[in-house]
């Protein structure tokens, strides 16, 4: 079916305001909800409404990031793919990138996961008990907060395969009494888990309202087809893709294995992997085929003067409404007289202690559709930032700050007409005195950015733009992704997603000759690989069409993860670098007195020096300070999953000894609090 592309407008509609987060004791053995809420609570839609209110914040979030902007000092969204190849922030993370940091909990990490767990067994049961017995009415109201239910418990679930992997399936709120818990803790092979996360989100597309009922502001039937394609691509990779790891159930080093209560199961890893791209392919299809991608007009900034309606393709990340916006399918809105406010629309100007990488950016196309080092492509070099943007992929132009970008337009703003470079903008941004408003690779972000002075005029949380959740753009990539691991082509519906996103984006539409003029030795970014092993010219790009679509919203991180994409990093550390400074850039960093930035390695260093390379090293920046990452990132191989903690292994346990648990430890960390990866 033909993609349609259409304009978006602004509407202004109230959010769902009040919403809280919630807290829980322990793994599974806390208080029945029904001793917090009163019983006879749940007789009308409204009431169900007002419960799952309470718990949509604390819920709507990626496995590893938030997924909306949040009220804290920071540019929110911007920053949710750090930790990974494409985005740097403050230090780094030596948990993740360092030796001897991650240690096995002597308590208990599932507690939180299963708290929600048990929020929506009781609300799913108690629906479903009050319609059998009619104290609630069967009707379409009911229905659709019962899908809300599914589509939570889904979520939750999720968060749990994703970190954990195999897990304890529970769909009862179970009271507290050790044998009960001890019985309900055995960890069901991951493959498994999965699958009950796409049975728990059928149940959702088959209650749920269509986005229309509420404007996007609420769970609706294509989020939930949406999110079931991006679990069955998750699992389905992970397992192609990991399969012989000791991570997948069946390798001959499953610690799965070992355990009575898997004794004589069998299994196809094969045929699950089929199974969910099937079903990844069928559910991103149900959203794909009715798409609306909102328009690119090709405006890269507006005029002085300018506030909104400039593009509408930036504005999908920057407006106060996206109520009317067909592409976002769940955004988040924010009000300053509700106190729901956020800061990213301030620090995406000022810089934030973060940045893209160099790989990053050398990641985007020509707009002829090649690579930057493809015989032809007319890449204008690095020296400055406008040169790296020039006749590339309209979405690096439109989404990271070059030298010549408006950074302020609106009538009453002090600087109207200032350009990003302007010294007295915002500090020179690279080196900026205050460490948290420093970009520290040179690449600022401008996704979620607004010309709406009221919102970016000082540090004080003024951002009230909405911020998109789920959108159909990631159906688009979800299909063709699926469709050539499934098949390894595409077929026609794959060809024609493909060809609408690449055309928005300003690109050449002929994927083909992109494919053929690719050189995957001199491409950077870690999606080029899965294990040690470099994948196919054709996935490759898919891959590097899904980042480049897709940054800033939270999802690479995960991607990297199920793609196996950190292995090299366990042999041969990775060191980050942003922008070429050192051969022109630093020129226009020299202060009045001519002093070049300082550079000399210690503590007060705002840049990495000229001896490490021209390009910024943003963690080589204070070489003469303790810094584990100076020399790069290290990986280990137990990191692709989380450990348990030791008193999850003692509560799962009818002695409450390790030995005996129901539940195991993951692959390569050890049952000792404290402990390290092993491998």
């Amino acid at each position: 079916m033909k993609i349609k592309i259409k304009n978006i407008g602004v509407c202004a509609i109230m959010a769902v305001a009040g919403l809280s987060a919630t807290s829980c004791n322990d793994l599974l053995d806390l208080k029945p909800i029904s001793q917090i809420t009163p019983s006879d609570y749940y007789k009308s839609a409204d009431q169900l409404a007002a419960y799952l209110n309470s718990y949509y914040a604390n819920y709507l979030s990626n496995p590893y990031t938030g997924m909306f902007h949040t009220a804290t000092y920071n540019d929110g969204m911007a920053q949710s793919d750090v930790n990974t190849d494409i985005f740097v922030q403050g230090g780094g993370s030596t948990t993740l990138f360092a030796d001897n940091h991650w240690e096995v909990s002597s308590g208990k990490v599932l507690q939180d996961y299963f708290g929600g767990v048990r929020v929506y067994n009781f609300l799913i049961n108690k629906i479903n008990k009050s319609v059998e017995n009619k104290t609630l009415a069967n009707d379409a109201a009911v229905k659709n907060y019962l899908g809300e239910a599914y589509f939570f418990r889904a979520l939750c679930y999720f968060r749990l395969l994703v970190r954990f992997g195999d897990m304890p399936i529970v769909k009862e709120v179970l009271p507290d009494e050790n044998n009960t818990i001890v019985a309900n803790s055995i960890r069901s092979p991951r493959n498994e888990v999965a699958r009950f996360i796409l049975s728990d989100l059928d149940l959702a597309i088959q209650n749920l309202y269509d986005r229309s009922t509420f404007n996007g502001q609420r769970v609706n039937k294509q989020v939930a087809q949406l999110f079931k394609s991006r679990v069955a691509l998750f699992e389905a990779t992970f397992e192609k893709y990991h399969k012989g790891s000791g991570r997948v159930p069946g390798d001959t080093n499953w610690p799965g294995a070992k355990m009575s209560y898997n004794q004589g199961k069998t299994f196809n890893i094969d045929a699950e992997v089929k199974f969910f791209l099937q079903e990844a392919m069928a559910s991103a299809k149900a959203v794909g085929d009715k798409a609306e991608l909102t328009t690119n007009n090709h405006t890269i900034q507006p005029k002085v003067g300018t506030i909104t309606g400039w593009n509408p393709y930036f504005e999908l990340f920057s407006q106060p409404s996206l109520a009317n916006v067909p592409e976002v399918l769940l955004w988040r809105q924010y009000s300053s007289a509700l106190s729901i406010s956020h800061d990213a629309t301030y620090r995406t100007k000022t810089g934030c202690n973060d940045g893209f990488t160099r790989v990053f950016t050398e990641s985007f196309l020509m707009k002829n559709g090649l690579p930057i080092y493809a015989a032809g492509s007319a890449y204008a070099g690095d020296k400055t930032i406008d040169a790296v943007k020039k006749d590339r992929d309209e979405r690096l132009q439109l989404f990271v700050w070059g030298e010549s970008s408006l950074l302020e337009s609106a009538p009453n703003a002090p600087r109207r007409g200032a350009v990003y470079s302007e010294p007295d903008s915002v500090q020179n941004h690279i080196t900026n005195s205050e460490a948290q408003l420093r970009c520290i690779s040179g690449y600022q972000p401008r996704k979620y950015y607004t010309y709406d002075y009221n919102q970016t005029m000082n540090d004080e949380l003024k951002g009230t733009n909405a911020c998109p959740i789920f959108r159909t753009a990631e159906a688009l990539l979800n299909y063709i992704e699926a469709c050539y691991e499934l098949n390894g082509s595409l077929d026609a519906t794959a060809q024609g997603y493909w060809q609408s996103l690449r055309e928005r984006a300003g690109v050449s539409t002929n994927y083909q000759a992109t494919i053929d003029a690719t050189d995957l030795s001199k491409e950077g970014d870690f999606g080029v690989y899965s294990g040690t092993t470099a994948v196919s010219k054709m996935l490759y790009n898919i891959r590097r069409e899904r980042m480049n679509e897709l940054f800033s919203e939270g999802l690479r991180f995960q991607d990297l993860i199920r793609w196996r994409s950190f292995d090299r990093m366990i042999t041969t550390k990775w060191i980050p670098e942003g922008v070429n400074f050192w051969e022109a850039m630093y020129k226009t960093y020299i202060d009045k007195k001519g002093n070049e930035p300082k550079s000399d390695g210690s503590a007060e260093a705002l840049v990495s020096s000229r001896t490490l390379g021209k390009y910024l090293r943003p963690y080589s920046r204070s070489m003469q300070v303790s810094n584990e990452l100076k020399d790069g990132y290290k990986w280990h191989e137990a990191y692709y999953l989380n450990p348990i903690g030791i008193g999850d292994l003692q509560t799962a346990s009818p002695d409450r000894s390790t030995a005996n648990s129901n539940l195991y430890q993951n692959p390569y960390w050890p049952v000792v609090a404290g402990g390290h990866a092993e491998k």
